[in-house]
C-alpha cells in the first residue's frame, strides 16, 4: 500500500525526466490510469506500463506481440523468453502476468535508462525477470542453444533499429537460441517505399521457413511511416487465430503470410552483416 501511495504521488507530481545514454527519458503520467506511465527517449514513444495492469498493452505493436505470447504455447504454461532491448520491460511484465513461473531475460544497452525504470516503474520481485545491460547481439550470443520458447527484438537506438541487428548472421544466432518450434517477433518500423521491412522480410525468409507479418493496412500500403511486427518460425505459424485478433483490436490490422508475404517484399534480397544498414529514421511528424 505504501509503494502504491508513492507512486500515486509520483504520477500527481508530473513527469521524471532523466539523461540517458540514448538520450533524454521522460516518464509522462497516464491521466486514465492512476498508476500507469509512458515512456520517451528523445521525444518518441518507447514503453506504456500500468503498473496496477501489467497485462494491459497500450501501444497498437505492444498488442501484436502480447498476441504471440498468448499463441505461441497452450495457456499459463511457462515460457522461457529472451528480449532484445528493454524499454520500461512492458513486455516482459505482461509475460510474468499472463504466464507465471515464466523464466525471462532482458536486453538493454542502455543503463543509465535501466537504473531508471527499475527505480521508478519496480519489476514484481516475484517474477523471473533478468536484466542485463549490455548490446543485444553480445547478449544473444551467450544465451544456450536451444533455450528459448520465444525472441523478442524491440531494439531502437535514436528510434533506429541498429544495422547489426539487421542481417542474416543476426537470425541465425536467433535461431540457434531458439528451441525447435520456437519464434522470433521483431518490431519493425518503416514507412514509403517500405525498403527497409521488404528487406527484413527476405533476410528472415533465408532463416526461417515460416514467416508472418503482422501491420496496419495503410503501413504496408506504404501510405505513412509505421510499426509492423514480423513473425518467424521452423514450424507452421496459428496465422488464422493471428489474423482474427489482429483484425479485433482497437485500431484493426492485417495479417500477410505465405505466397502474399512473398509477393510483398518485390524481389528484396536478404541483408548481410556487410552490407547491413540501420532502419530508416523516422520523419519528425511521427511523433506530434
Amino acid at each position: 500500500m505504501a509503494r502504491n501511495k508513492q507512486r500515486d504521488r509520483a504520477a500527481a507530481a508530473g513527469p521524471v525526466v532523466e539523461k540517458v545514454d540514448g538520450g533524454l527519458a521522460e516518464l509522462i503520467p497516464d491521466r486514465e490510469r492512476p498508476r500507469g506511465w509512458t515512456l520517451l527517449v528523445d521525444g518518441a514513444p518507447q514503453s506504456h506500463v500500468d503498473l496496477d495492469d501489467p497485462a494491459h498493452l497500450s501501444f497498437e505493436y505492444q498488442r501484436r506481440l502480447g498476441h504471440l505470447v498468448d499463441l505461441v504455447a497452450p495457456p499459463n504454461r511457462p515460457l522461457q523468453v529472451l528480449h532484445l532491448g528493454g524499454g520500461a520491460f512492458t513486455l516482459a511484465r505482461y509475460v510474468a502476468a499472463t504466464r507465471p513461473r515464466s523464466t525471462q531475460q532482458i536486453v538493454e544497452l542502455d543503463g543509465p535508462l535501466v537504473q531508471l525504470v527499475r527505480r521508478e516503474l519496480p519489476l514484481d520481485p516475484g517474477a523471473r525477470i533478468r536484466v542485463r545491460s549490455t548490446d543485444a547481439r553480445a547478449g544473444l550470443g551467450k544465451v544456450p542453444d536451444g533455450w528459448a520458447d520465444l525472441v523478442v527484438a524491440d531494439v531502437f537506438s535514436g528510434a533506429r533499429t541498429p544495422a547489426h541487428l539487421t542481417s542474416t548472421e543476426f537470425l541465425g544466432e536467433v535461431r540457434r537460441a531458439l528451441r525447435p518450434g520456437g519464434w522470433y517477433a521483431a518490431n519493425l518500423a518503416d514507412g514509403p517505399p517500405l525498403a527497409h521491412l521488404r528487406g527484413q522480410i527476405a533476410t528472415a525468409a533465408a532463416v526461417f521457413p515460416e514467416l508472418a507479418l503482422t501491420a496496419d493496412p495503410t503501413v504496408l500500403r506504404g501510405r505513412r511511416f509505421g510499426n509492423a511486427v514480423l513473425l518467424a518460425s521452423d514450424a507452421p505459424l496459428p496465422v488464422a487465430e493471428l489474423t482474427r485478433r489482429v483484425a479485433s483490436d482497437p485500431h484493426a490490422g492485417r495479417v500477410e503470410h505465405g505466397r502474399a508475404l512473398m509477393d510483398f517484399t518485390g524481389g528484396a534480397t536478404p541483408v548481410t552483416d556487410a552490407g547491413a544498414k540501420p532502419s530508416p529514421k523516422p520523419p519528425a511528424s511521427v511523433f506530434r
